[in-house]
């Protein structure tokens, strides 16, 4: 039972991960730049839940409705006005602006009253809730499963449907992986390649911002939970960074791998486990479980 439940935490940690990584791939595969401001983007949507719910008094399900609306819409103005200007410079410069943009995101909410330098508890329905399989009268031997958990994996993987159809089924998802593979030819068949990238931006800020929402209840608000990213990176990574399924089984191999090396290893290995996985992939598979393979002639 102890195994269980150490895959069952594993793999919510694991889907927290793999949404953030899927903000990567999406950005990605649409402009071809990395941005490290995606565990920020997390952060930014767990409080703005925060704000919705505490201050504004909007009940759960409107919050989190108002949240992703204000997340895309953020995400658009953010590659419009602050990405949309560097595009063309050096992929080094273009990191180095997404780092800042990060630190910036930090600063602001820092300075919001009350609650920018305190840890906070978003006070979703299901909170603290648990269930219970199996045992005997006393609960010895069973099977102790949080409801916050469940409701992780539930949402990541009616997200991954709903992406999936996108992608699959929809004229702009469609248009959107076209412009991936070459933005150059996509734009002389007349689809709108600048208008999609700020769209994939949006996306990933609105995915970003469901991941926070789902991680708040665990490990509260708080202005520094986006460095969560940091572990969402080597997810991508393992996944193969142009992949968007990729992204989710990275991040599922990621949390699985912490959650168990956090239980049977010393201390000190959880922390340093994602970036083991990463550096054994490289070395075996350096293109991620699904990666394509490129090769450039010289």
């Amino acid at each position: 039972m102890q195994f269980l439940q150490l895959v069952i935490s594993g793999v919510a940690q694991g889907c927290i991960y793999g949404l953030i990584a899927l903000g990567f791939v999406l950005i990605y595969k649409a402009t071809e730049t990395v941005s490290f401001a995606q565990g920020e983007l997390m952060m930014l949507g767990a409080f703005g839940g925060l704000v919705a719910m505490t201050m504004l008094g909007f009940p759960y399900w409107l919050a989190v409705i108002a949240v992703l609306l204000a997340m895309v819409a953020f995400g658009v103005l953010l590659e419009r006005l602050v990405i949309r200007p560097i595009l063309g410079q050096p992929a080094f410069s273009i990191v180095m602006l997404t780092i800042g943009i990060g630190y910036v995101a930090r600063g602001l909410i820092t300075m919001i009253p009350g609650i920018g330098t305190d840890t906070n508890a978003l006070p979703v329905p299901y909170k603290d809730e648990i269930l219970k399989f199996g045992g005997n009268e006393m609960g010895i031997g069973a099977l102790v499963l949080n409801v916050e958990h469940l409701v992780i994996i539930g949402a990541t993987g009616i997200l991954c449907a709903l992406l999936f159809a996108l992608f699959r089924y929809s004229k702009l998802g469609i248009a959107m992986q076209a412009a991936s593979q070459n933005q150059l030819a996509a734009y002389y068949m007349g689809i709108p390649v600048q208008r999609l990238n700020g769209i994939a931006w949006g996306l990933a800020a609105a995915v970003a911002a469901i991941a926070g929402l789902l991680l708040a209840p665990i490990t509260f608000v708080h202005a520094n939970m986006g460095f969560i990213g940091l572990k969402a990176f080597p997810a991508a990574v393992v996944g193969g960074f142009g992949s968007l399924p990729g992204a989710i089984v990275g991040g599922l191999v990621i949390g699985m791998v912490e959650s168990l090396a956090g239980f049977y290893l010393p201390d000190g290995f959880k922390d340093t486990a994602a970036y083991v996985v990463v550096l054994i992939m490289l070395m075996v598979k350096p293109n991620g479980l699904f990666g394509e393979k490129l090769r450039k002639k010289v």
